[in-house]
């Protein structure tokens, strides 16, 4: 799929991932309909993309709110006349805990967020999609959905769902002009953990300290918005991003237990 001139809803703009291919978009004359639930978030956004070829419009919402969502595809294409993608990257996790000490709250909050939001927006976006002669879905997932980290249960038990999800919608829509792509990303440096209201900085520099050299080997923002930019345009089916994704989905298939047993042995003196 061709990035110029296309229209592309992003959620998750205001910040790393979403906001990477959001400029990465414009850079390339694609026009981005950025979505967050963080106004200062997509201010910062519209701002770096400034002077870029592409137009950036934002939106502010919560892809929680059903109503709010299915009210996006109008007033999307009231400013740039059409839609063409879809790219679910709005994502948070639960907090580092055993799904025994996880609470009903922080559970329902990550399904609403992780499955529902995705949901939402499909649902909202996708009659305009396959009306459209070409256009593109990205759902992120993570490697989480394939490889059970131990304190994230729910959180994988989310992206296992949109992981099937979108294998489901790629089947659905093979006679149509859609594309579905499923981008499973490891450990990626933004501030998730922030982000989703589970940990503060303090807490996060603690985790950080604890985790050593194994919180430096991540992929950068950019570089993971580089690699789903290209999977559109090659119109990918799943693609992995970063060594650790892509070698734990071929130990997860191999041998999942040892994959299992892998993580938990790197995992266990992190969890809250």
């Amino acid at each position: 799929m061709q990035i110029t001139g296309k229209v592309f809803a992003i959620t998750g703009a205001g910040n790393g991932i979403g906001r990477e291919v959001a400029l990465g978009i414009a850079r390339k004359g694609g026009h981005v309909a950025a979505l967050d639930l963080s106004e200062s978030g997509l201010a910062e956004t519209a701002a770096l993309a400034e002077g870029l070829p592409g137009r950036v419009t934002t939106h502010v919402v919560n892809i929680t709110d059903r109503d709010a969502v299915l009210a996006l595809p109008a007033a999307i294409i009231a400013q740039h006349r059409q839609v063409d993608g879809l790219l679910n990257i709005a994502g948070i996790i639960q907090k580092f805990v055993p799904v025994n000490d996880l609470d009903w709250d922080q559970i329902e909050r990550v399904i609403d967020v992780n499955l529902y939001g995705v949901l939402n927006t499909i649902k909202a976006f996708l009659p305009h999609l396959v009306a459209r002669p070409e256009a593109a879905i990205v759902n992120v997932a993570s490697m989480g959905a394939y490889a059970p980290v131990p304190g994230q249960g729910v959180y994988g038990a989310t992206k296992a769902a949109v992981a099937q999800l979108s294998r489901a919608l790629h089947s659905e829509l093979m006679e149509t002009g859609v594309s579905v792509t499923g981008v499973f990303p490891g450990a990626i440096g933004t501030n998730i953990s922030i982000n989703s209201g589970v940990m503060t900085d303090e807490e996060m520099q603690k985790l950080t300290e604890a985790a050593g050299d194994k919180a430096r080997k991540t992929t950068a923002p950019a570089e993971a918005g580089s690699q789903i930019i290209e999977a559109i345009e090659k119109g990918s089916y799943e693609i992995f991003i970063g060594q650790d994704a892509r070698f734990m989905s071929r130990l997860s298939r191999l041998n999942p237990k040892k994959a299992a047993g892998l993580i938990y042995s790197q995992m266990k003196g992190l969890l809250g």
